[in-house]
């Protein structure tokens, strides 16, 4: 139990889906424990958090311009200049008016920055809860960052400027390498609920999570492995499930996409955080496929591949990648046994820690 509840600004990053469902979690259990919360987001994190519980400010937040599977640096760039001409105003008005109503004795931010200024404005406390500041917190091997030196600095310069000199670093992660900063620790991946309610069960279809942007030939890639491969995001706007011989296109479903998560034999998916954290919490190989000039998921797939767990590709144009996956899965299976993590234990006790610390006026 906690010293104190506490008036906490809950800032989550609208950039990908991911930190949006992860904070989730740690938004219930703070209501659960009776604090106070106020959330700031943007773009779809916004509406997703607003339906969930009420009352989000959504204000402008940066996004990505993706082509060919690729960043595109020059359009991401323009488009958030000219987005934010508009947003920004919008953004200090509704930014304000929320802050002198609600004042928060604490803030924690998931790579959100409006919240996080408030709190260097306002000298009160502030921890970081999110999974992009083990780039530059920890030190890495060479075989993470070999090739690919220039992406990892200029992410690491980008993320450092993001949200420095927090009072403390609570970082999610499947991997572990050496953390080289003070006020930093390690935690394991955050799950939903309903992946910790999922049973893990030894399947034959393949999980497939792609668009059709920059995957040509990807149906007849994995039309060739012969394997029921149930696909999601190849084909927009479905209503209903689209069969084409062992390939089955299926509409999104949270659940759906769950249960065929849990009973798959491998996953084929991009890099995010989120699902290759589940993927391996359920003992699922992936082959991993980072977006092109995004080191972050450059580094997940690398991990992934260096703990055993799958397989690192940099594109799923060649035939035989697939197959050299499909012939490791025993191998990752047999690498996959060993991971455990007691749900999201460690994480929200660790959290609990640091607010007891802020109650207590010692953090």
């Amino acid at each position: 139990m906690y010293a104190g509840l506490m008036r906490i600004l809950y800032g989550v990053t609208g950039e990908g889906m991911g930190h949006a469902m992860r904070s989730r979690v740690v938004l219930e259990h703070l209501l659960a424990e009776g604090h106070e919360i106020e959330i700031v987001s943007s773009n779809r994190a916004a509406d997703y958090l607003g339906k969930r519980f009420g009352g989000t400010t959504k204000i402008h937040g940066l996004h990505m311009v993706l082509d060919e599977n690729r960043i595109q640096r020059g359009k991401t760039l323009w488009s958030n200049i000219l987005e934010g001409t508009t947003g920004v105003p919008r953004n200090i008005e509704a930014y304000f008016e929320m802050i002198q109503r609600f004042v928060p004795e604490v803030v924690i931010s998931d790579f959100e920055s409006w919240s996080y200024l408030y709190a260097k404005n306002n000298r009160i406390p502030i921890i970081s809860i999110d999974n992009m500041q083990i780039i530059n917190r920890c030190t890495h091997p060479e075989a993470i960052l070999d090739g690919d030196r220039a992406n990892f600095h200029f992410t690491k310069a980008f993320v450092k400027s993001k949200l420095p000199f927090c009072d403390h670093y609570l970082i999610t992660t499947f991997f572990h390498p050496e953390v080289r900063k003070k006020k930093t620790s390690l935690h394991p991946p955050i799950l939903r609920p309903e992946i910790l309610a999922a049973t893990a069960t030894s399947g034959e279809h393949l999980l497939v999570y792609q668009t059709a942007v920059g995957n040509d030939n990807l149906e007849e890639v994995l039309a060739k492995t012969g394997l029921e491969c149930r696909i999601y995001g190849m084909r927009s706007g479905l209503k209903e499930e689209e069969v084409d011989g062992n390939l089955r296109h299926r509409p999104f479903s949270e659940m759906g996409f769950i249960e065929d998560l849990a009973s798959s034999r491998a996953v084929i998916a991009g890099s995010g955080f989120t699902l290759m954290g589940e993927a391996v919490y359920l003992h699922k190989p992936m082959l991993a496929i980072p977006l092109k000039g995004q080191f972050e998921q450059v580094m997940n797939a690398r991990y992934l591949e260096y703990e055993g767990y799958g397989q690192h590709a940099d594109s799923l144009k060649d035939e035989g990648t697939v197959q050299a996956f499909l012939g490791n899965v025993p191998r990752y299976q047999e690498k996959l046994a060993s991971y455990s993590q007691d749900g999201n234990r460690d994480l929200l006790g660790a959290l609990d820690h640091q607010l007891d610390k802020v109650a207590a006026g010692i953090l």
